[in-house]
């Protein structure tokens, strides 16, 4: 199969990822081209691997822009990208196209395309990427939501055809049978006020654990504010790790803290840790109880630091093979990509019955 796909703009596709979605991306397109597939990503400059990237736009984040400048720059940068990209797909000859965005044009005009459009929903709807999908009326535009939590969010939007719970590769996170000797409890992901890095502080220092801390700072008002004062010799922050060092420190830990303060569309950081062996201990939010059982993690009460502190006191009691088990169980991307196949598959046959052939020409 020829596909495109349709990243967001706000950051590069390349390592150390931004956040889940950057990695996501990354991960899908890399997997279908091992499976034979022709895959192009379009996406922002910088985006990797080169060889496989149409850049169609700089990357549009308050760090690549400055803050003088956006929101503005950004919403026309992103505008007129997608715009132009969706114009020019109706001359490309491929089979489908995947949108990986979180753009309201891609979806608002995928009737303009020839080929089949595939909408992965990362997220609960906003109002941009609400009036997108609520303007779509192409026959041929399917939607996929990452976890039953975002079908829910959505259905009172439009109907949302499957759900593929995201999925991670499992080789890249080694299975740790123990912890660190010196014991820890780690928090990662993007530093922004959504994800409750501020809770997990205050119940690490609850329980008078050690609590190390990783990821870009996305948000520096936030950080400087809710984060910075708060380090000392027991609470560090490691900076934003290439994967390689990220995927030993969240292995050596005792258990992760997951505190999303919105409902969490998945919860990519909890499978990556589950695939490491490491429990979680996680508020109940979102997508978070889809993923974990009571054999690898223990759920708190949302923006309840005690109630945390309690579920990590619990969470390091948890047998770290089962935890592993888990993640090949529920998070292994190669089902992912097996279920996006089948799903591609079915909508290009059912696209070649319906549309003259002269319309899949380049």
């Amino acid at each position: 199969m020829r596909i495109g796909i349709i990243a967001h703009l706000k950051h590069a596709i390349c390592e150390p990822f931004a956040g889940g979605l950057e990695m996501h991306t990354s991960m899908l397109q890399g997997a279908l081209r091992r499976r034979g597939h022709d895959v192009t990503v379009f996406a922002s400059s910088r985006s990797e691997p080169a060889a496989f990237v149409e850049a169609i736009c700089d990357e549009t984040s308050l760090l690549a822009i400055g803050c003088n400048e956006a929101p503005d720059k950004a919403f026309f940068q992103e505008h007129h990208a997608y715009l132009s990209l969706m114009n020019g797909l109706r001359r490309r000859s491929f089979d489908l196209i995947h949108n990986n965005s979180l753009h309201y044009l891609p979806v608002a005009m995928a009737d303009a395309l020839p080929m089949p459009l595939v909408t992965t929903l990362h997220t609960p709807p906003f109002a941009w990427l609400e009036s997108g999908v609520r303007l779509c009326r192409a026959p041929h535009a399917t939607f996929v939501a990452v976890s039953d939590s975002i079908r829910r969010s959505w259905s009172k939007v439009a109907p949302v055809d499957h759900v593929i719970m995201n999925g991670i590769n499992l080789d890249r996170f080694a299975f740790h049978a123990a912890p660190a000797p010196e014991p820890y409890l780690v928090w990662y992901g993007r530093i922004v006020p959504e994800k409750g890095l501020h809770h997990a502080i205050t119940a690490a220092a609850l329980i008078g654990a050690n609590l190390l801390i990783a990821g870009p700072i996305s948000d520096q008002d936030y950080f400087d504010r809710e984060v910075g004062p708060r380090l000392n010799d027991q609470i560090r922050y490691l900076g934003h790790l290439p994967h390689v060092e990220l995927a030993v420190v969240v292995g050596g830990a005792r258990a992760f803290l997951c505190t999303p303060c919105w409902e969490e569309p998945y919860g990519l950081v909890v499978a990556e840790a589950l695939a490491c062996g490491v429990p979680v201990a996680a508020f109940a939010r979102g997508a978070i109880p889809e993923l974990l059982d009571a054999g690898c993690g223990v759920l708190a009460t949302p923006d309840d630091p005690a109630s945390l502190a309690r579920a990590a006191t619990a969470a390091q009691g948890l047998d770290r093979g089962s935890c592993r088990a888990r993640a090949e169980q529920r998070c292994d991307a190669e089902r992912m990509i097996d279920e996006y196949e089948a799903l591609y598959a079915g909508l290009i046959d059912r696209a070649a019955r319906s549309m003259p052939e002269k319309q899949f020409a380049a």
